[in-house]
């Protein structure tokens, strides 16, 4: 598959996911009043899960893990749990660079999401769906 095709896909879950993590989220503090942190953990495994049954039934639909099915969603869920810490990293960086940004933090959401989507295509791709799959 052609890689500016993968990342339209890959893109596609990242939004896919950021729904469902979203909405998890505000489900869980709203309607049931869980602790904003706790849920989140929550929201991201569900969220996390989403993008890669997308990414392994779209994205990389033409490419193997070489693992079984618990292997690759664990690898996976690793793999977005780093990406999920340079994300943090870059939107905390942004803030401490950016002082005036406190005011819109989104700024600082949307450099974190950048970087970290980045950072986890590439980890997909080269890390976990490196092996073309085998024709059968």
């Amino acid at each position: 598959m052609k890689l500016s095709r993968e990342l339209v896909l890959f893109t596609i879950g990242g939004a896919i996911g950021f729904v469902v993590d979203a909405a998890i989220l505000q489900a869980l503090v709203s309607l049931c009043g869980a602790n904003p942190y706790i849920a989140q953990v929550f929201a991201f495994l569900a969220a996390a899960t989403v993008t890669w049954w997308w990414n392994r039934s779209h994205t990389f639909a033409s490419r193997s893990s070489g693992r079984s099915l618990l292997g690759e969603w664990l690898h996976w869920m690793a793999l977005m749990g780093f990406g999920a810490v340079v994300n943090y990293a870059a939107y905390a960086g942004c803030l401490l660079l950016f002082p005036s940004w406190h005011r819109w933090p989104v700024l600082a959401v949307a450099v974190g999401s950048a970087v970290a989507a980045v950072v986890n295509y590439a980890s997909a791709r080269l890390m976990l769906y490196k092996k073309p799959k085998e024709r059968t």
